[in-house]
């Protein structure tokens, strides 16, 4: 299990106890605040998910290839926003190439 996946629980937890309070005591504020911890939460354990997997099927790649990806996977552990960032990016311009344009 990965550090962010331990956060993305603890802090789904936390959003779920911050949620409940705000629902016990009538604080709308208290209660987005724990919706938005609940998702981020879930959108770090995913963030780890992929990142294990990831680690899972580099070690079935070639052996030259196995330094790369780890580096790259090391990258993406430091940096998950920017990881996330250029991910959709790279989405979005393939999303835009495969259309025809008349």
């Amino acid at each position: 299990m990965t550090d962010e996946r331990i956060e993305g629980a603890v802090t789904g937890v936390n959003g779920k106890l911050k949620s409940g309070l705000g629902n016990l005591t009538g604080d709308t504020k208290l209660q987005l605040e724990g919706k938005f911890d609940q998702v981020k939460g879930k959108a770090l354990d995913y963030y780890g998910r992929a990142i294990d997997q990831l680690e899972t099927l580099s070690d079935r790649a070639p052996e030259d290839l196995r330094g790369p990806v780890k580096t790259g996977l090391d990258f993406a552990r430091r940096k998950p926003l920017l990881t996330t960032g250029i991910i959709a990016g790279i989405a979005f311009l393939m999303a835009g190439s495969g259309r025809r344009r008349y």
